[in-house]
């Protein structure tokens, strides 16, 4: 492609609302522009780039067997709401209707329409299992989209679906696409992690997502030092503890103190002259309409995802001043497990805890010296708190250290949850109805595009991995007045093309400078430099972008030592370690 018929509008400014660098470069190297509040056009470099994400998923799609489909973005309620999702999804569902009053909305995802599908098509366990999978445009009502491509509204999705006859045959399907994408990723030339995730609005039984290690990545992950356990920050387990017998006579005897207006933990810490660690935090959910208590020591964090999961709750938020009061029988601020009027779930972090300082579930007061097993029980010990640093891993015991990611892809085990809702069902060898087992596995594509320069980046702007980049060789003559010059750039190009290489020929009457730092900007992994001072030599530049490095060669050698790199470059990225 010659640079002066390209459209390519590259820019030197930052832009003032690009907080992220991979929005900054997007928009600064011509390959996105803005429409709306998180809708975004790909101009024709960016473009390049998503089809060349897109190839690669297919490729890696098609080799573990499954099929491609494409279907409607536009999707009628009544699905919606057999699935029971219409109201549970939330805002984020843009939801309209047709000339006919008939309510629609603008597919987020696509578990009810590919269920709908699959359940009028496959009867029998002959036909299963089955793996569809689409590359196709989603639209999600974010309250705050930001951050560019990585977190808009409208954005290109790849999304998969199995079906299998039992959990056994689910599993190998789950297997496949957990494959497929650590080859997909590794491809793209990413440094990635898969780690054990929650399952979202999305639901089934467990997930991973796949994480591309960046300093600028929203989310944390717990990543263990010894062994493979990775997990991001919702899902990250901490250890059973092992239980200590208390003898009773440790118990010191119960005492209810006066602590006016006294009511956070610093408060009472100062109040009550003890730490955070002696305290235990009485919290009161809404689960589902009922009230519930849940013990955490005062140093440590509820984490509302595992109390959510581990109740089996739909909706979970913390109790309202009414059901506080019911619960407890004084005002926000004073609850403790003693005599409360609700069920109470334990952190482990309490499970080992002695004559500890508790709210008194009266206006004003706090009880010192509380225990459990004397004062009050608890149904059940579990895992209900937000990791931290100094904790283990939970699966060998080493140390755990936290590291910053870009979600680009998600795997899930949904079981029978849609199948159930939607009566996907089989006849098995015995001829008995049973429910088909589904798996849900999704790559966001333009998050995976900008979460590649979030990765690959200097203060020159973009340096693609070979695999992803939207050419892969740029001729930059320094000046296309000299005829020698031009025509050996020319000659080049024609010979580039004839060997099917990806390159833009820099036709542009600009100085040299202008050129160079173009070129830099949308970050061309080789760059071809003419020159009247090498080609009086017969010889001609290459410079690595990612490198720096500069080679001369002469001009009959160039685009065999081109192919060269492009190949090298291509099994480098392929071989490179994922988590980098």
């Amino acid at each position: 492609m010659r640079y002066s018929e390209m459209f390519l509008p590259t820019g030197r400014e930052v832009p003032s609302d690009a907080e992220v660098i991979s929005h900054q470069l997007m928009i600064r190297a011509g390959m996105i522009r803005k429409l709306t509040s998180g809708i975004y056009s790909y101009l024709p470099l960016g473009y390049r780039v998503i089809r060349k994400v897109e190839q690669i998923v297919r490729e890696e799609m098609n080799k573990a067997s499954a099929q491609e489909v494409f279907l409607p973005m536009v999707q009628p309620a009544e699905l919606w709401q057999e699935s029971g999702r219409w109201e549970y999804y939330g805002k984020e569902l843009l939801r309209f209707q047709d000339r006919h009053e008939r309510k629609y909305c603008l597919g987020p995802t696509h578990e009810e329409v590919i269920t709908d599908l699959v359940r009028n098509d496959i009867k029998t366990y002959r036909q299963l299992p089955r793996n569809l999978y689409q590359i196709q445009t989603k639209f999600r009502d974010e309250v705050r989209p930001r951050f560019g491509v990585m977190r808009c509204r409208e954005f290109g999705m790849k999304d998969a679906y199995s079906f299998d006859a039992d959990e056994a045959s689910a599993e190998v399907s789950y297997g496949k696409m957990f494959a497929a994408y650590n080859n997909i990723f590794r491809r793209c030339g990413l440094r990635f992690r898969p780690v054990e995730a929650d399952s979202g609005s999305i639901g089934g039984k467990y997930s991973h997502e796949f994480m591309v290690m960046a300093e600028s990545g929203e989310d944390a992950m717990v990543v263990c030092d010894k062994c493979s356990y990775a997990a991001n920050l919702e899902k990250a387990e901490t250890a059973r503890p092992e239980q200590v017998k208390i003898a009773e006579n440790e118990w010191l005897l119960q005492e209810s103190v006066h602590t006016p207006e006294v009511r956070t933990i610093e408060e009472v810490c100062d109040f009550l002259q003890v730490t955070p660690r002696d305290i235990v935090k009485t919290l009161i959910f809404n689960a589902d309409g009922k009230s519930c208590a849940i013990l955490i020591r005062g140093d440590q964090e509820v984490n509302e995802i595992k109390v959510k999961n581990y109740l089996g709750a739909n909706e979970l938020e913390l109790a309202d001043d009414e059901m506080i009061l019911k619960a407890t029988g004084a005002p926000r601020g004073f609850a403790g497990a003693v005599n409360i009027k609700t069920r109470i779930f334990a952190d482990y972090s309490v499970m080992n805890m002695v004559n500890f300082v508790t709210g008194a579930n009266k206006e004003n007061y706090h009880l010192k010296n509380v225990n459990i097993g004397r004062d009050f029980t608890v149904e059940a010990f579990a895992d209900l708190r937000v990791v931290e640093k100094n904790d283990k891993c939970p699966r060998c015991g080493g140390d755990i250290h936290f590291v910053r990611g870009i979600e680009v892809g998600h795997v899930f085990k949904l079981g029978t949850k849609y199948s159930k809702s939607l009566q996907a069902s089989y006849l098995d060898k015995d001829g008995q109805e049973k429910l088909m087992i589904m798996g849900c596995y999704g790559i966001g594509i333009g998050r995976t595009v900008a979460a590649c320069i979030e990765q690959n980046n200097d203060a020159n702007g973009i340096v693609w991995p070979m695999p992803l980049a939207p050419y892969h060789v740029i001729i930059t003559p320094v000046n296309v007045n000299e005829g020698n010059v031009f025509q050996a750039a020319e000659k080049i190009y024609s010979e580039l093309l004839a060997a099917g290489i990806e390159v833009v020929f820099d036709d542009r009457d600009e100085r040299a400078g202008v050129k160079f730092k173009d070129a830099d900007l949308i970050g061309i992994p080789l760059r071809v430099i003419i020159g009247q001072k090498n080609l009086v030599s017969g010889n001609v530049e290459l410079k690595i972008r990612k490198s720096g490095e500069t080679k001369i060669y002469p001009l009959q050698k160039i685009v065999s030592a081109i192919q060269i790199s492009i190949t090298e470059g291509l099994e480098l990225e392929a071989a490179a370690p994922s988590s980098g």
